[in-house]
């Protein structure tokens, strides 16, 4: 048998003035996202590859989710076909990827979703006769005795659809199994961030940022996602958040913990040596602002006194 997953996207924010294409995943949206990604864990229903709509709806959703069920981003391909309700382009999508996958995701629109799945599944006694199949947030999870390069009109077999606002709101801790329920999924408790340096005219300088609210100081951190290193991820919220690149070095500078999400986060953090500072126009979150400071200066303006002794220790750690 062979398993074919299609996915709704999640609820979106509906912002006015922004474009359908790019109007933001609302939280409610993540979070059934992410359920549906335990699930499928839990069930042993993980796609070996998603194909998802470029939107921004279903593009999140599909990263989302795929996080949730300890899989990279990297597994998830966009096609534009999965945009529109054409039956007849999304079956040549599900076609053509499935060489790729042994078990495929697809994740798109009303109604595309739901004109494949009664292409697919008609006259399944589980499907109704009208009205939605798929709401958003929703996935089904059918099965076809042929292989998926080949499925046609009536060829699958609808197991059940699962929606992912109605699934339990908390997540398993540890991950997938686990007793303890909390707020987000398990990968959410393990973040990464580094502190960025250069040394300038014989000077020591560290970079600071203002927070997302700007409210208070801080160095680039942020949660480590599947299929990354502590450093990658590290190295990415530096671009993101402080608009820089860099070396980040491989030996740890320590750790703390922060309470965050109804439980403990343990906060790796790592030395990034600045090789490129972007232009504020090039930066992502030029709003927060940024501010190169001399040793003793950045360390007084972070709050977490862990931090404070790692960025004072810094030069004597790098030999500066």
């Amino acid at each position: 048998m062979s398993d074919l997953l299609i996915m709704r996207h999640g609820k979106t924010l509906a912002l006015p003035g922004v474009p359908d294409r790019e109007q933001p995943l609302h939280d409610r949206g993540k979070r059934a996202a992410q359920r549906l990604g335990i699930w499928l864990w839990q069930q042993d229903l993980r796609p070996d590859l998603i194909v998802t709509s470029p939107v921004e709806s279903a593009h999140v959703s599909a990263e989302k989710c795929c996080k949730a069920m300890d899989l990279s981003p990297a597994r998830i391909r966009m096609d534009e076909r999965l945009v529109g309700s054409d039956v007849h382009a999304m079956l040549d999508v599900l076609h053509e990827r499935a060489e790729e996958a042994g078990r495929l995701m697809l994740v798109g629109h009303k109604p595309g979703c739901d004109a494949l799945l009664r292409h697919l599944c008609v006259p399944d006694r589980k499907l109704p006769a009208s009205g939605k199949l798929l709401r958003r947030g929703a996935l089904a999870h059918v099965q076809t005795e042929s292989a998926l390069s080949r499925v046609d009109l009536q060829s699958c077999v609808l197991r059940q659809i699962v929606n992912g606002r109605k699934l339990p709101k908390k997540f398993p801790y540890p991950a997938p199994h686990g007793t303890e329920g909390r707020a987000r999924p398990a990968y959410y408790y393990t973040q990464s961030g580094v502190i960025p340096y250069r040394v300038r005219r014989n000077r020591f300088e560290v970079l600071v940022v203002r927070s997302s609210k700007r409210n208070h100081w801080v160095v680039p951190k942020g949660v480590s996602g599947p299929g990354q290193t502590l450093q990658e991820s590290a190295a990415e919220e530096a671009l993101e958040e402080a608009g820089v690149r860099g070396e980040v070095q491989d030996v740890q500078l320590g750790d703390y913990s922060i309470e965050k999400w109804g439980a403990t986060c343990r906060v790796v953090m790592f030395a990034l040596q600045v090789t490129e500072v972007l232009r504020d126009e090039e930066w992502e979150e030029q709003h927060r602002g940024r501010e190169w400071l001399a040793v003793e200066a950045a360390a007084e303006r972070v709050a977490q006194p862990e931090l404070k002794d790692m960025i004072l220790m810094l030069p004597r750690q790098l030999g500066c």
